[in-house]
């Protein structure tokens, strides 16, 4: 079984868990977390392995199931670490247990973004279009399968998988998907009207248009940010690519209370 290990490089004890990891498994390690080490690595977008294990927060989880191949192990060391399976006290019985076959593969649909013709990272959360400028709203057109939804005045719109239905999307007012379900949340930033309200559409293309002549920002995972002009379209749609999470228990709804409610 291949390995590979992706950490926060910002962080010493990110870095030093990881040293242990790269040298108690022989696990290849991605570019930047090598650097730090003071070695050579692999950049993350060649990343291939059976196993990633990432060391940090959510957002490293992120970047690794954007840009790298592999099903993801996530040992906390962030804030929340909603998506993470384990703390780093638990990391060698949870290896152990991978050894054995004694895991579960929990596959999570990933959103394809497309700016104009050229395709972008998928993205396991959400794809945000924002203002360019603070506290300026835009006019967004949103098509749903060649229908016109609605255009909305607003700071921006999440569109987001049921797997970020529990991220930037429930902050902004958007509803909780169970994670194994395959539909779109689109949710509006700050709407200029208050009966402007989230909604949630089966798998399809989404296609949004920003007739207003300012600026916008695309964010992919918040790993990844493009700068969209008026005349540019974007377009969303599932992604044939999954997202593969290890996990050792199925109980969504025990993690939601424990990690949203309790701290």
């Amino acid at each position: 079984m291949k390995f590979a290990v992706v950490a926060n490089p910002e962080r010493d004890d990110c870095i030093t868990l990881a040293r242990e990891v790269m040298e108690r498994l022989s696990a290849e390690v991605e570019q930047k977390t090598a650097e730090k080490m003071g070695m050579k690595g692999t950049p993350i977008e060649e990343l291939n392995a059976d196993i990633i294990i990432t060391i940090g927060g959510d957002g490293t989880i992120l970047l690794a199931l954007q840009r790298a191949r592999g099903a993801v192990l996530g040992v906390n060391l962030g804030v929340l670490g909603f998506l993470s399976e384990i703390e780093p006290a638990h990391l060698w019985d949870a290896i152990e247990r991978i050894e054995n076959g004694d895991y579960i593969i929990d596959r999570r649909m990933k959103l394809a973004v497309w700016k104009n013709k050229e395709r972008l990272y998928d993205c396991v959360n959400e794809v945000v279009i924002h203002t360019s400028e603070i506290a300026k709203l835009r006019n967004y057109r949103i098509h749903f399968n060649n229908e016109c939804v609605d255009e909305i005045r607003s700071d921006g719109l999440i569109i987001s998988t049921p797997t970020g239905s529990t991220s930037y999307a429930l902050s902004a007012g958007g509803p909780v998907l169970y994670p194994a379900l395959e539909s779109i949340v689109i949710v509006p930033i700050a709407p200029f009207k208050a009966a402007t309200r989230a909604f949630v559409v089966p798998t399809g293309e989404l296609k949004i248009e920003m007739p207003d002549k300012k600026e916008n920002v695309l964010v992919l995972d918040g790993q990844k940010s493009v700068n969209l002009k008026s005349e540019d379209v974007v377009f969303v749609k599932k992604s044939e690519f999954y997202a593969e999470f290890i996990r050792f228990d199925s109980k969504f709804f025990t993690k939601l209370k424990r990690r949203m409610l309790v701290r």
